[in-house]
């Protein structure tokens, strides 16, 4: 799954740092040069507000807990940054009765929590102090609306044409219950903990205008786990995402941003999640040699150099044969069939979480990919792609499709906004 049904992007590094803050009244240069608070700062109410700084001369934080995303800017974060150690996928349905005004609201709130939390600072009502002794630690919250968020609000005329349904695949084994839903939010972070206090917060922030629908947790491999950054393995121990688009790819933000003149207006900047949980059949695929785990994939398993020779980031030669005549990339392997200039230029940036949810009763891992893809159009991104797969992936047989959901992602919130106001307020 290196290629493009299933992504890794290289190992992150420390985001850039932002000179103090106002919310709570907390110097960040104190919060990110320090180990972590003392207690927590009480408001009039009796709330906490912010983390206090600790003590001069205390140990400063790692460059892990000390990473930050930015909450306001062009773009919402959690798309280009790096892949995070942990992470969380949660859809919500409004409630019964929750309309265009209660939507509002929420997202007014989600996005004050998100911006607070992103900059190492508690949630401004009821903090659990779960994150208390960590700094920001990458985190980032990203949020998008569903196909049914529309209908419930009364803004079905500002449904983009590019959140229809995805169509049936014959791969799909999908369990509409975890599929779906009306609010989307992607959480990711290099520190388990305050991924956690996040997903805390925000469930607690949905109060009585959104239930949870289903949620999904997941990892990668945690940053300076290598002698040096290097693109990550998924659970097959396949290197994953070497063909990933990257920012400074002239054509990145054509292929995953929706331009600033795009329609709807709201989406300008925005882009197109695809989620899906894609169940990895270890056991069978662990039966195979690593020979024939190489001809599925295409890729040598070792360093992800491909069939034909060189190395990672060689260009793969599809005409190549070996001594026998037989092409050096089987015509079925995944890394070929994936390819852009084999699916009329489609990419997207992948950006998943692995997972590992128990032991069956029979024995068999729970385990595979959550899946999360973004591009300026699903259609000419995830849909090609994915149907060229369905036609002849030699990996098909070692992967199943669960769960399935397509979100809209407006561009990212300017300070003062919340994400989602141009459209809930437009």
């Amino acid at each position: 799954m290196p290629d493009q049904s299933i992504q890794a992007a290289r190992t992150p590094g420390a985001p850039t740092a932002e000179p103090a803050s106002g919310a709570g009244g907390v110097s960040r240069r104190a919060l990110l040069g320090t180990a972590g608070a003392t207690g927590l700062v009480l408001g009039a109410a009796g709330g906490a507000v912010g983390y206090a700084a600790a003590p001069a001369g205390a140990t400063p934080l790692t460059s892990v807990g000390s990473g930050r995303a930015m909450f306001h800017g062009k773009h919402q974060p959690g798309i280009t940054e790096g892949l995070q150690a942990c992470g969380h996928l949660v859809a919500f349905d409004l409630a019964a009765g929750a309309g265009r005004k209660e939507a509002a609201a929420l997202l007014r709130r989600w996005s004050a929590t998100a911006e607070r939390l992103m900059a190492g600072e508690a949630a401004p009502h009821d903090d659990t102090g779960v994150a208390r002794d960590a700094g920001p630690s990458s985190l980032t919250v990203t949020f998008g609306f569903g196909h049914g968020f529309f209908g419930r609000t009364g803004l079905e005329k500002q449904r983009p044409a590019a959140l229809d349904p995805l169509p049936d695949f014959s791969s799909d084994q999908l369990d509409r219950s975890r599929s779906d839903g009306d609010l989307w939010v992607q959480i990711g972070a290099n520190d388990a903990l305050v991924a956690f206090h996040a997903l805390r917060a925000l469930q607690k922030d949905a109060g009585s205008a959104a239930r949870v629908r289903w949620q999904m947790n997941g990892f990668n491999r945690s940053p300076g786990a290598t002698a040096h950054p290097m693109t990550a393995r998924n659970l097959m121990g396949q290197i994953d995402g070497t063909r990933n688009p990257r920012p400074a790819d002239a054509d990145f933000d054509q292929r995953i941003f929706v331009p600033a003149s795009g329609r709807p207006a709201w989406m300008a900047n925005g882009s197109y999640a695809v989620v899906r949980r894609i169940r990895m059949l270890l056991d069978d695929w662990e039966k195979l040699s690593l020979s024939a785990q190489e001809q599925v994939i295409g890729r040598r398993k070792a360093d992800g150099a491909p069939l034909s020779g060189g190395s990672e980031t060689t260009p793969m030669d599809l005409e190549k044969t070996d001594a026998k005549g037989d092409l050096a990339v089987p015509l079925t392997a995944h890394a070929r069939i994936t390819r852009p200039d084999r699916n009329g230029g489609a990419a997207m940036l992948r950006r998943p979480f692995s997972y590992h949810d128990g032991i069956d009763r029979d024995g068999t891992p729970d385990a595979g990919l959550l899946f999360v893809c973004w591009q300026a159009d699903p259609l000419r991104g995830f849909v090609p792609v994915q149907r060229k797969l369905d036609r002849g992936d030699a990996l098909s047989k070692f992967i199943r499709h669960e769960a399935s959901g397509l979100f809209a992602v407006p561009g990212g919130a300017a300070k003062g906004e919340y994400v989602g106001q141009r459209l809930l307020e437009g």
